[in-house]
């Protein structure tokens, strides 16, 4: 499973590495993850991409061609999901793909081990209103399913290498440089949330688990979603930027929760740089706060020698 293979290439990525802290691990592991090489994590991330892609670019661009059959169709696929919000019809589109090509370039990306699905668990509206007339909104609306990349440097690639691959092969770095520094925050945000779930599922091990991932419909989004086999409901938000969380976004959960009606057992959130002292003082039963630092607890139960295959090899 995606999540699990995830799992596996976080703790070898930090046992090769040995980064300082949780934060520098996500963020790195979010770029260089699945590679298999070893990362200097005391150097910015301009110095490894220049060093380590950059410097290789002909190779793993290479490899790259060789992973996606030679296939314009597969990497601009590839492309429109890296940049676009990851739902397969809007990705089509992006990709100027209709439902036959475009299906048929999805399927190699999922045989081949290199994305995987993420099914919606929206309920179609004419379950909802079996008798009822429907709105023209709701008529037309197709529930889509989303796609999760099974490496992050295959994404990182395909988020900022590939759309500038005539600057780079000419040299000029400066554009790319530019929309990894405006775009990296936004960038680790999917990862930071993927390990997220594997954090909060870690720490329900003792409860079966029925149902678990991101929640989407046409009209709200939830980071995550988990319910196990007790009917208990976990609700998670995953917050990767350079400001505590506060109880506005709290307040922006319920509500979510309200409108699709659901009475969460416990609301989680996730945060890069912590919590606001208000929030802090309402943890407990119903609230739970996890940092950066928390995700150190994914690294037990594995050792040094937990490494994962070689992407490159």
């Amino acid at each position: 499973m995606i999540k699990y293979k995830l799992l596996e290439q976080f703790r070898s990525f930090y046992f090769r590495n040995y980064p300082d802290d949780m934060e520098v691990q996500i963020s790195y592991f979010s770029i260089f993850g699945g590679l298999g090489w070893n990362v200097d994590t005391s150097r910015s991330v301009s110095e490894l991409v220049e060093k380590l892609i950059l410097e290789n670019f002909d190779i793993l661009h290479t490899k790259i061609q060789e992973l996606t059959d030679n296939s314009q169709e597969n990497r601009r696929l590839l492309q429109a999901l890296a940049v676009g919000d990851r739902r397969i019809f809007s990705a089509f589109k992006r990709a100027g793909l209709n439902n036959g090509n475009g299906g048929g370039a999805l399927s190699f990306l999922q045989e081949s081990g290199l994305i995987q699905m993420e099914y919606s668990r929206e309920q179609n509206p004419r379950e909802r209103n079996p008798k009822g007339k429907l709105k023209r909104r709701d008529a037309r609306h197709r529930i889509s399913h989303k796609v999760l990349f099974t490496h992050p440097f295959i994404r990182f690639w395909f988020y900022f290498i590939a759309p500038q691959i005539k600057n780079i092969e000419a040299k000029n770095y400066a554009p790319l440089f530019k929309k990894i520094e405006e775009c990296k925050h936004s960038y680790v945000s999917l990862v930071f949330e993927e390990l997220s779930e594997l954090l909060l599922n870690y720490n329900l091990r003792d409860s079966q688990i029925i149902s678990s991932g991101s929640y989407w419909d046409a009209n709200i989004e939830i980071d995550i979603l988990t319910i196990t086999d007790t009917e208990k409901i976990y609700v998670g938000e995953c917050k990767w930027k350079n400001h505590k969380v506060n109880k506005k976004e709290l307040h922006k959960l319920i509500e979510k929760c309200k409108k699709l009606e659901i009475n969460p057992t416990q609301i989680v959130f996730f945060s890069k740089r912590g919590f606001s002292k208000e929030l802090e003082q309402m943890k407990g039963a119903t609230l739970a706060l996890y940092s950066a630092d928390d995700f150190e607890a994914l690294l037990k139960n594995s050792s040094q020698e937990e490494l994962i295959e070689n992407l490159i090899n």
